[in-house]
C-alpha cells in the first residue's frame, strides 16, 4: 500500500471514531470558555474558529464566551495606569472598566468576523444586552475592588433566540448591576454560569494547561476522565491546588447544575475541539459526575 493511500485511510478512520460522538452531540449545545494564549495567536485563533465553526456544521450548537485579560492589561499600560490584581481578579475602577469594555468589544466583533469568514452565522453580544448576566458587586474578603461582577442570574431568552435562528452567540464576559452599571466578569465565571442557565451537553474550557494532571510536572500522569468523587479525591490530597483549583471546583459546580461533561483542555494545541470531542481519548481532562455518565461507546 502506498503513503498516499495509507494516510488517506488513516483519515477515514478518524472520521469513522468521530460518528459516535457526532450522532450523541447532534442538535446539543456546548459552551466553548475561549481564552489564554490561544487568543494572542493567530495561528491557534483560526485553528479554534475552526474548530467552532465544524462544530455548528455537524449539527452541534456552540456558545463561544471569551475573555481578553491579556489585551486588556496591553491598554491600560499604554494609557499609563497600573494594573493590579487582588487573588487573581483585575481591581476596575470606573476608567479602567471603561478600557475593559472596549477591548472586550473589539475582541468580540474581531471573533464574529472570523466566524463568518468560515460561512457560518454568528452574532456578538455582552451579558448587558437583554439583561443576560445580572451582577452584584465583588468583594475579595470584604474589599472593595471596584466595577467587578458576581453573577447572580442569566437570562437565556436572548441566547436561544440567537441559537435557534442558527447563530453561534459569541458573548463578551460583561454585566449589569442594579445600578445599571457596567460590570467586569471573570470569564471562566461566565461560561459556567451560561453553562448551567442552559443546561449545556459540554462546558470547555481552553487553558495554557494539557488537562488535570496528578503531577503537573509531569504530562504523563494526565487524568482522561476525572469523576466527582476523584476530584474531591484530589483535591484533599493537595493533588489539585493553586490556579487549577477554582477552575476545577467551577467545573464540580457546573457538573452538579446539569452540565453532562466538562472539559479542560489546552487551547495552545492545534484543533484541540475536535481532538477533545470527536475522539475517544481525548487531549485533555474530561470532568464527569460518576462512570455512568460514559457515552456508550466509551465504555
Amino acid at each position: 500500500m502506498d503513503t498516499n493511500m495509507e494516510q488517506i485511510l488513516i483519515k477515514a478512520e478518524t472520521l469513522i471514531e468521530a460518528l459516535p460522538y457526532i450522532r450523541d452531540f447532534n442538535n446539543k449545545i456546548v459552551v466553548v470558555k475561549y481564552g489564554g494564549s490561544a487568543m494572542i495567536d493567530k495561528k491557534l485563533e483560526e485553528s479554534v474558529i475552526k474548530d467552532v465553526a465544524l462544530l455548528k456544521l455537524v449539527g452541534m450548537k456552540p456558545i463561544i464566551v471569551h475573555g481578553g485579560g491579556k489585551e486588556i492589561s496591553k491598554w491600560i499600560n499604554v494609557v499609563g495606569k497600573e494594573t493590579k490584581f487582588v487573588e487573581g481578579l483585575r481591581v476596575t475602577d470606573a476608567e479602567t472598566m471603561e478600557i475593559a469594555e472596549m477591548v472586550l468589544n473589539k475582541v468580540n466583533k474581531g471573533l464574529v468576523q472570523r466566524i463568518e469568514k468560515l460561512g457560518v452565522k454568528a452574532v456578538g453580544i455582552s451579558g448587558k444586552d437583554g439583561g443576560m448576566l445580572k451582577v452584584d458587586k465583588k468583594l475579595v474578603n470584604g474589599e472593595d475592588i471596584g466595577f467587578v461582577g458576581n453573577i447572580k442570574e442569566v437570562d437565556c431568552e436572548l441566547i436561544m433566540s440567537l441559537i435557534d435562528n442558527d447563530f453561534i452567540p459569541v458573548i463578551a464576559p460583561i454585566g449589569l448591576g442594579d445600578d445599571f452599571e457596567s460590570y467586569n466578569i471573570n470569564a471562566d465565571d461566565a461560561a459556567c454560569a451560561v453553562a448551567r442557565a442552559i443546561k449545556a451537553e459540554k462546558l470547555a474550557f481552553l487553558t495554557d494547561v494539557d488537562g488535570v494532571c496528578r503531577n503537573p510536572e509531569d504530562k504523563s500522569t494526565l487524568v482522561s476522565v476525572l469523576t466527582l468523587p476523584m476530584a474531591d479525591e484530589m483535591i484533599k490530597s493537595g493533588e489539585i491546588s493553586g490556579g487549577m483549583l477554582p477552575k476545577i471546583r467551577n467545573c464540580i459546580d457546573a457538573v452538579n447544575n446539569g452540565v453532562n461533561r466538562v472539559h479542560i483542555l489546552d487551547g495552545r494545541k492545534e484543533h484541540c475541539l475536535l481532538l477533545e470531542f470527536f475522539t475517544q481519548k481525548g487531549i485533555g481532562t474530561a470532568i464527569i459526575d460518576d462512570e455512568q455518565k460514559l457515552y456508550a461507546h466509551e465504555r
